[in-house]
């Protein structure tokens, strides 16, 4: 279908997830024509309420909270997006490989899925990032290695239908390899329901990010990150101050914008009408 006549069919609700998502992505690109400081300048005192220089305010070291905020997306959705596309490139390669072969690459494949299935996400990471580092390199890998495990069982399981088909069995009888059926057969009939839990994977990996910076061990100060903003200035609100709100909005805005696009592409990819 063409993509421009599939965005005019698109209901509101997806209208809306989009301009959310819109909004924030043209944020990040365009952050320093933007920002009216840079990210890490001490601008004025702590916790100033909003005025005509600091449009939301400051922090609690008195740099721009506007500014904190949008170079906040380029961050935390930048390294988002490149965890969940690791996650995916990962997680779909294992679960095409091991429905396509079956047998006992299937059986040990899932085993060690499930092994790892089998810790608590956060703990896991937690665990594994006190031990190798809190850098951006190291974050990006433990979070797309724990997040490819939820990819792979989903992954499989469309992978187990189609490897069943009948233009799968010809392919196979022609003499085709494995890499072949995978790119040419399962790939293009699993990428429906792949897509929508791209981007339900993306808000996961979003939120997973922020809670560990939250806590400490995600993208580190004084680099920009609305999880870590919330941290930093979660004190204000004892004073009454709204400045940790602003990152927390934030949070649920991209999320929310997300989430109205993934439910349209669920229901295209699941075929039902309004």
């Amino acid at each position: 279908m063409n993509i421009f006549k599939l965005l005019r069919q698109s209901p509101l609700s997806a209208r809306i997830g989009m301009a959310m998502v819109l909004i924030n992505v043209l944020a990040a690109i365009f952050a320093p024509l933007i920002c009216p400081y840079s990210e890490t300048e001490v601008v004025s005192d702590v916790w100033l309420s909003p005025n005509t220089d600091n449009y939301l305010g400051t922090d609690h070291l008195g740099r721009d909270m506007f500014t904190r905020l949008v170079y906040g997306a380029r961050n935390t959705i930048a390294i988002a997006f490149v965890t969940t596309m690791l996650s995916f490139i990962v997680g779909s390669i294992m679960g095409f490989f091991a429905a396509t072969l079956g047998g006992w690459t299937d059986l040990g494949i899932s085993r060690m899925v499930d092994i790892l299935m089998a810790f608590p996400t956060l703990i896991f990471a937690l665990m594994v990032l006190s031990v190798v580092g809190t850098g951006t390199v190291s974050l990006i890998v433990v979070i797309a290695l724990l997040d490819s495990t939820r990819v792979f069982r989903l992954s499989r399981a469309v992978a187990m239908d189609i490897a069943v088909m009948e233009y799968v069995e010809a392919a196979r009888l022609r003499g085709e390899h494995i890499w072949w059926l995978m790119r040419h057969e399962i790939l293009p009939n699993a990428l429906p329901p792949l897509v929508a839990e791209f981007g339900l994977r993306f808000c996961f990996v979003f939120l997973f990010i922020a809670s560990l910076s939250f806590l400490g061990l995600g993208i580190q100060p004084p680099t920009a990150d609305w999880g870590g903003m919330v941290r930093e200035n979660a004190g204000a609100i004892t004073f009454g101050i709204m400045t940790p709100l602003f990152p927390a909005a934030a949070i649920a805005f991209l999320t929310v914008g997300v989430n109205l696009i993934v439910d349209w592409f669920l229901q295209i990819a699941s075929g039902l009408k309004d």
